[in-house]
Formats: C-alpha cells, structure tokens, sequence
C-alpha cells in the first residue's frame, strides 16, 4: 500500500522447471518397456503364440530407449553436462539410480537381440529374463522421480509407480498391435493380418485399460480428501485447466471410447476400427504424461 492508500499487487511469475520434453521422455520409456516384456513372452517364456512379435518388440524397444534420453538431454539447461549423472552420484536420488538402468538396459536388449536373430534359444531366453526387471525399473523409477516429490500434490503418491508401470503396458501393446497390424498388412508377402495374435493383444489391451481406469480414478479420489493441496490438484484435474486433458483427452478418448469400440464385437472384428482404438489409446496414454508432469507443476508451492 503506498502513500495514498492505493493498493499495489504483484504478479509474481511461477517458474516451470520440467517442459514437455520430460513427458515426451516418460512416454517414450514407457512404450520402450512394454514393447520389450511382450517380446519376451514368447522368447523369454516360450509362449508360441507370441513368436510373431518377438524380433519386431525387440527392435521397437531398442530403438525407442535410444531416442527417449535425447529428450532428456535436450531438457538439461546445459546439455553437454548429462555424463554428470554418473561420477557425481547420489544413492539416495532416483535418478543416480536411473542413469545407470539407462545404461545397462539398453545393452541388454542389444544383447538378447543378438542372440534372438542368431538362434540361440537358451541364452536368448537368459537375457530376456534379466531383461524384464530392468525394462519394469527403467520405467518405475520415472514414478518414483514423481512420487518422491513431497511438495507436488499430484505426485506425491504411493499409486505412481505402478500407475506409470500400468500406462505403459497399455500403450506398448497398443503401439505393438498398430505395428504387427501395418506390418502383416504391407510388408509380409501374405499381406494377410495374423487375427489371432491381433485378437490376443486385444484382449489383453482391455484387461490393462480397465487397470489403468482404476488406478487414475483411485488417485483422484484420494486427492478428493487429502489436504487442501491434494484436493486443489483434483480441481486442477476435474474443474481446471487441466480438465480437457483429463477428463477428455485421457480417460474419454484415450480410454473410455477405445474401450466401448474393443468390447462391441461388430468393431473388434474390424481391423479399421481396432487401429483406430489403438492411436486413441496412445494419445490418451501421453496426455497422462502431460497432466502428471506438467500438471503436476501447474500448483504454485506455497
């Protein structure tokens, strides 16, 4: 209040530390992850009818983790800094943890890889094997980076991790009906697509959409009658700019109508209509990235 008595307000800007490059990074694990522990169902666990998406999981999931870090990297206010992570270690952080799962991931898939396409079932199922707890660590430890955040409301939860682990089987097997469905259809000299491995990853598609549904409206409802804090992250969510991304990109597109077009039989049937469930559930899946990263800093700490 000045002088004469007139009222002076400041606007203090509220600094977003994480863009959606941090999104696009989670995402990108996540879909690395699920396209991996799908390979493995056949290779690592010998299950046959998984064999077609062996090699194609495999490469997918290499191919991903290879691209995820960079979105990390260019993240970084000083990218050239990122081999930081390693000699300057902090056990207690997740991320100390992190750099190193990016590493021995990666040449894990690369050695499994390397053993699946040389024929070598044994040691190809060994590292498929060790391969699917790092493949679950890489993309858990993205939730615990959030979780462990005490003073962000719609991070700090028990249910992130396995929330994260959940998302990202969802779209790894969406984005892997998508790719066996293109490539059955234009690049196999049968140009037939393979139904029944089509119909399988459906139907375990619907098994992890309704786990996902259940687990984000478990984490609204928490928040609903948490602290003042928990409670302005579910309006943010419910009532506030983040509701179109929410309620209508997340859990309506991206769920609720995939859902209702893989139940209905005359929709499943048609390979047109199940492509098309599986982009909306992809997109659904990233803007639960985007709400819960960016969303999650949206709420000004006091």
């Amino acid at each position: 209040m000045n002088g004469e008595g007139a009222v002076i307000t400041y606007n203090v800007g509220h600094e977003i530390p994480l863009t959606i490059l941090i999104a696009v990074y989670f995402y990108m694990t996540g879909l690395s992850a699920g396209s991996f522990i799908l390979s493995t169902m056949a290779y690592g666990f010998g299950i046959e009818k998984f064999k077609p998406i062996g090699k194609v999981g495999v490469v997918m999931a290499i191919v991903l983790l290879g691209l995820a870090p960079l979105n990390l990297i260019a993240d970084l206010g000083q990218p050239q800094r990122f081999w930081y992570l390693f000699p300057y270690l902090n056990f207690t952080s997740p991320v100390t943890w992190g750099s190193f799962l990016l590493t021995l991931y990666p040449i894990n898939c690369i050695i499994y890889a390397y053993f699946m396409f040389k024929g070598d079932k044994k040691l190809t199922r060994t590292f498929g094997l060790i391969g699917i707890p790092l493949a679950v660590s890489v993309h858990g430890y993205t939730g615990f980076i959030l979780a462990l955040g005490k003073a962000r409301a719609l991070w700090n939860t028990a249910l992130m991790p396995t929330y994260f682990l959940v998302s990202a089987m969802v779209s790894g097997i969406a984005l892997m009906i998508l790719v066996v469905m293109v490539r059955d259809k234009f690049f196999m000299p049968e140009r037939k697509i393979n139904r029944d491995i089509v119909s399988t990853l459906t139907s375990m598609l619907l098994v992890t959409i309704v786990l996902d549904l259940f687990l984000a409206l478990s984490d609204v409802l928490v928040l609903l009658t948490a602290d003042a804090e928990g409670k302005e992250g579910a309006d943010l969510l419910l009532r506030g700019s983040f509701r179109p991304y929410f309620l209508g990109v997340e859990l309506a597109l991206g769920a609720l109508v995939p859902l209702l077009m893989l139940l209905y039989p005359a929709t499943r049937r048609r390979p047109q209509f199940v492509a098309t469930a599986c982009v909306f559930v992809m997109v659904g899946i990233f803007a639960m990235r985007y709400v819960m990263v960016i969303g999650g800093l949206a709420i000004p700490l006091s």
